[in-house]
């Protein structure tokens, strides 16, 4: 296991070991922030770390365009939210933000991060809701918009492709064609 990777087990291990023993939903609410900002920065981060610059903007996409469209989903249904401190309750941003999130760590990571990755997104999930911030309906329409998006922005990252070099020749002259995926 890499630096990356130890990292990546570390911060998600951190999120985990971070939530207080919750009994209030303000602890819940702040076991949700800890999980879903942990997962927002692993996801750009571990590439940029590793020099995966396709990864990290992959991810900063992911993140970007979920932001967008769980946004415009709750200016469209304003529900108002169980604590009733506003009609910004679906569908859930930290939820939806999470599993982008996830869904983007096991594209370029694999299992061996992705599950621990969908393991905290759905701690979120579960957070929101004893936290009173959102409904069951608002945390599973944001895990399947966050999941979605994820899958659909982030590319599989396949070492063995990044760069071909195709040698040739000719009667005229020979060379080598570099074809490379950033």
């Amino acid at each position: 296991m890499g630096r990356g990777s130890l990292l990546a087990v570390a911060s998600t291990a951190l999120c985990l070991l971070a939530t207080p023993a919750v009994a209030g939903t303000s602890e819940w609410k702040t076991a949700s922030d800890i999980g879903a900002y942990g997962l927002i920065t692993t996801s750009i981060g571990l590439p940029a770390l590793r020099g995966d610059g396709a990864g990290a903007w992959q991810a900063a996409g992911s993140f970007g365009v979920t932001s967008i469209a769980t946004e415009g989903l709750k200016q469209a249904f304003p529900r108002t939210r169980p604590d009733s401190s506003n009609r910004k309750s679906f569908p859930s941003g930290h939820t939806s933000r999470s599993f982008a999130a996830a869904a983007t760590i096991m594209n370029r990571e694999g299992p061996a991060l992705g599950v621990p990755a969908f393991l905290v997104a759905s701690f979120v999930g579960v957070a929101r809701v004893e936290g009173k911030k959102h409904y069951w309906t608002d945390v599973i329409v944001g895990a399947g918009i966050g999941t979605g998006i994820g899958l659909l922005v982030t590319k599989k990252r396949d070492e063995a492709s990044q760069a071909a070099f195709l040698p040739w020749a000719d009667t005229q002259g020979a060379g080598v064609t570099v074809a490379a995926r950033f």
